[in-house]
């Protein structure tokens, strides 16, 4: 008679002869190997009052009607202890630890500690990522810490006509902008609705120097060349203060 190859479940013969028997044992093995869950990996010796469908892996030493099966699964059926051979992939749920395992082929490895995941879709803590939200979390703070001699958080963009940019947002609106938005000059922008912005300063990206927006009272935004390499500061009533602090008509 032969088995499957991956659960070596028996197949039933051509012609065969009670054929309920080998259909039964199919089913009894798939039933403890499938949706697998264990008592516990702890025990090496069996359970003094075993029950119907109860399942263990086994640890190493294991002695009595458990000998030689070391790291086996072993489930109780009929009043008899079975036996399965772990393969490489198979998962199961220890509910004396409340872990999640999988079998490299070796070891029975806690998913927890693989922590190494690579082109993941998206991922959400303690939320819901989405397609523009690739990375979304929800937490009181984060945290990012240092190996070594420091840390760095990168935004990089393809073209300067593309965006890097932190944005500050209130109930998911935005009100607040840093970063090279639109070329590679470094930009602040505020805003008071998520609709209508205005541009504070920006800093020269091949010199440093402070380039100011003046914004009057209708919004409209005037660049005086000027003002490059020193602070203006924005007057919202009726005019602009010059560098010395006196009032300068327009």
């Amino acid at each position: 008679m032969s088995d499957t190859v991956n659960l070596e479940l028996p197949l039933i013969a051509a012609a065969q002869a009670q054929k309920h028997v080998t259909h039964n044992e199919a089913l009894a093995i798939a039933d403890a190997v499938i949706h697998l869950a264990v008592i516990s990996r702890a025990l090496a010796s069996p359970p003094a009052s075993p029950l119907d469908g109860d399942r263990y892996l086994l640890a190493a030493g294991a002695t009595g009607i458990w000998a030689t099966h070391d790291g086996e699964l072993a489930f109780y059926l009929d009043g008899v202890w079975r036996f399965a051979i772990p393969r490489r992939g198979w998962r199961l749920w220890s509910v004396a630890e409340a872990k999640l395992l999988v079998f490299d082929g070796s070891i029975w490895r806690d998913i927890q500690d693989i922590d190494e995941l690579e082109n993941m879709a998206m991922l959400g803590v303690n939320t819901i990522a989405d397609a523009t939200n690739k990375l979304s979390v929800k937490s009181t703070a984060v945290l990012f810490d240092n190996i070594g001699n420091g840390v760095q958080s990168k935004l990089n963009k393809h073209a300067p006509a593309d965006t890097a940019s932190l944005l500050f947002q209130t109930s998911y609106s935005g009100r607040a902008e840093i970063g090279t938005a639109g070329d590679d000059n470094f930009h602040f922008k505020v805003s008071p609705d998520g609709a209508a912005w205005y541009e504070a300063l920006i800093l020269n990206r091949n010199t440093g120097s402070q380039l100011l927006k003046h914004i009057d009272v209708t919004g409209t935004t005037t660049l005086g060349a000027t003002h490059l390499g020193r602070i203006v500061r924005a007057d919202a009533t009726a005019g602009a203060f010059n560098p010395a602090g006196q009032r300068r008509q327009r």
